[in-house]
């Protein structure tokens, strides 16, 4: 079988070790010690390899051993389930400074939708390692090697980070995959923790599609941040384009870039340079031209509501209408998302409707995020929409049948 026949089937993009939103594991790093880290797959297979990055390490990271295995449930597997992953045939390896490694496909019937557990052991003192902040679901250590271990006892600590794992790969030979490219928004943030409700979840059930999780928390289109990740344009071919099987990217991101100057309460946001419409409208530009270049279909999301979050204010209110107008006016995007008229407060527009607000005026909720995967879903089933929304007016503020959409 060859490469081509492989699907990404979920995927963490990945950051450089802080502290992070919440406690993690990332500078600290890992000693005689197992991570277990349980991922909701999109696609299925009879076969299934990983994917390891050490991207921001500048030593190679030593991997003394790996598996894989169907969930059980907290830090079990199921037994009987368990694969010792092995990488050009050799149960140990070392991962370039910089670098990532495929490890080789084992055998594993996995279905869409199932989860699945992966077991990293490090012998050696990894130093600092490379993770994902936000995971929005338990990631187990414990002492030792438990590779093998199946009823997870043996795990005695959790954090919600990823730490090293960047994906996971399936033999399901799909090319339709969707990959959703963001901050925040994308990765999840006011979604219910464990419980796989982030507009990317939502929209693998719906559309039975791969779908690729590119969001990192805090992420910025044109800015490189020590917390939230490379900028955005120079990412994205990393986090999504070397990914196999993506047929479709969806962007939604600029807010961040607007926000982050509009205050002093998050010192991690700074230095946060005052952007200009015409400065993200480049950013996106280069989104669309990096894509294009390799075949993808791309659309564009206009930046949600967020009047009354400590990310608003004059300046921003006047950034965010030109570049949503851009967004909607330009014709640039193969087609066009309206979240913020799709999730505003027909009271307010500049508000989330409280319906869909996790409570900052910033996040969805988990009612949101349905309301979000239910407009692409939309728009991958219509290539042309012949009732675009800028005919039919602002969307209802409740979840509508038919999401508001141009395209």
């Amino acid at each position: 079988m060859s490469a081509a026949d492989f699907t990404t089937a979920w995927t963490a993009a990945p950051q450089a070790p802080s502290e992070g939103f919440t406690p993690n594991w990332s500078r600290e790093g890992f000693w005689r010690q197992s991570v277990r880290q349980v991922v909701r797959l999109t696609a299925g297979g009879g076969r299934v390899r990983i994917r390891l990055s050490n991207a921001y390490g500048t030593s190679p990271l030593h991997l003394a051993g790996a598996s894989v295995a169907r969930t059980a449930s907290g830090a079990g597997v199921e037994p009987g389930s368990v694969r010792r992953l092995t990488f050009q045939g050799a149960h140990e390896v070392a991962i370039a400074a910089r670098g990532q490694i495929v490890s080789d496909p084992a055998e594993l019937v996995v279905a869409a939708g199932e989860p699945v557990t992966v077991t990293l052991y490090f012998e050696a003192a990894t130093g600092p390692a490379t993770f994902h902040a936000q995971a929005f679901t338990r990631s187990h250590r414990g002492p030792g090697d438990l590779l093998a271990d199946v009823t997870g006892a043996g795990f005695d600590a959790v954090t919600e980070s990823w730490y090293v794992l960047s994906a996971v790969e399936t033999d399901a030979g799909r090319a339709d995959g969707v990959a959703l490219f963001g901050d925040s928004l994308t990765d999840g943030f006011g979604s219910t923790p464990g419980a796989d409700r982030r507009w990317s979840d939502a929209l693998a059930r719906r559309t039975g599609r791969p779908v690729l999780n590119a969001g990192i928390g805090g992420n910025l289109l044109l800015n490189d941040s020590a917390w939230y990740g490379e900028k955005g344009v120079r990412r994205l071919a990393r986090d999504v384009l070397d990914h196999s099987g993506v047929d479709t990217l969806v962007v939604l991101i600029g807010l961040n870039d607007i926000g982050f100057s509009e205050t002093d309460e998050q010192p991690t946001y700074h230095p946060a340079p005052v952007v200009e419409a015409g400065e993200l409208i480049a950013g996106h530009r280069e989104l669309i031209r990096q894509a294009r270049g390799r075949g993808l279909r791309v659309i564009g999301a206009t930046l949600v509501p967020f009047g009354g979050s400590d990310h608003w204010g004059k300046h921003a209110a006047k950034v965010n209408s030109e570049l949503n107008a851009w967004i909607r006016g330009a014709g640039e995007y193969d087609a066009v998302l309206d979240f913020q008229r799709l999730l505003a407060d027909p009271s307010d527009p500049d508000r989330l409707h409280p319906s869909y607000d996790f409570g900052d005026h910033l996040h969805p909720n988990d009612a949101g995020y349905e309301v979000m995967a239910e407009a692409v879903a939309h728009v991958l089933d219509h290539d042309q929409d012949p009732d675009p929304a800028g005919d039919r007016g602002p969307a209802r503020a409740l979840a509508p049948r038919r999401p508001a959409v141009t395209a």
